[in-house]
């Protein structure tokens, strides 16, 4: 671990990308509930300073262009950020960060648009799908409300790779009803199996379209998102 010396906490990078737009309200959230200093690190570069977490914050990573997270994958970084992974680095990918992390195929499957192919933004309610990772004991036993604002958060795997995660346990948040049971009714992209965030097969990575650091006062609306921060945080330390 390479904590900050002067506050023993973990330092964390924040990847911003031309076109992120949700980086602040992560450097908000982490500074507010855990007094950590995110570390921002600019896309056009090829080396990452030394970090024990990393954040991929939502947005509209250079417009959207192709798809949502399709450039960005691309970017000077991202052979560094690949790296970090294999080393078994903690990464926590937020709605647009989801979409780059399937895009550098660092988190299997593919975010489509919307099955009404149109922008969505409300709360909306996650289930803890079953599970054996860090991630599925901190947060199981309970549903989280938490808002999503996306225009291709519909995820999707092919029939063969979903039984992959099911299987392995990589399935970690599902939407669901205000009572925690799991329909289609609750999905509001048309999202497979109602997958709403997965874990790579080490359980290092998060990716997931809802926005935890949007959930995270009562002033928001929900103090749910706090309880994800955590988990992630959980798997820095």
């Amino acid at each position: 671990m390479d904590r900050n010396r002067s506050t023993g906490n973990p330092r964390i990078g924040l990847v911003q990308f031309p076109g992120s737009n949700c980086d602040a309200d992560c450097i908000d959230a982490m500074k507010r509930l855990f007094h950590i200093d995110l570390l921002p690190i600019w896309h056009d570069t090829a080396n990452l300073p030394p970090v024990d977490g990393l954040i991929l914050p939502g947005g509209f990573s250079y417009g959207d262009y192709l798809r949502g997270g399709a450039l960005a994958s691309c970017s000077k970084i991202m052979p560094a950020i690949k790296k970090f992974a294999s080393q078994g680095g903690a990464i926590l990918g937020i709605c647009n960060g989801f979409q780059v992390l399937t895009e550098s195929h660092l988190l299997p499957g593919i975010l489509l648009k919307n099955a009404f192919q149109g922008f969505i933004c409300k709360n909306v309610q996650l289930a803890v799908a079953s599970g054996t990772s860090a991630y599925h004991e901190r947060l199981a036993g309970r549903s989280y409300k938490v808002p999503i604002a996306h225009g291709e958060g519909r995820y999707y795997v092919s029939p063969d790779e979903l039984k992959r995660l099911q299987d392995q346990g990589q399935i970690l948040f599902q939407y669901c009803d205000e009572q925690g049971q799991v329909s289609e009714k609750a999905n509001p992209n048309g999202a497979v199996a109602e997958i709403a965030g997965i874990l790579s097969e080490n359980g290092r990575i998060l990716g997931m379209m809802p926005h935890p650091e949007r959930a995270s006062d009562t002033l928001l609306g929900s103090e749910d998102g706090r309880f994800i921060l955590e988990a992630f945080l959980a798997t820095v330390l």
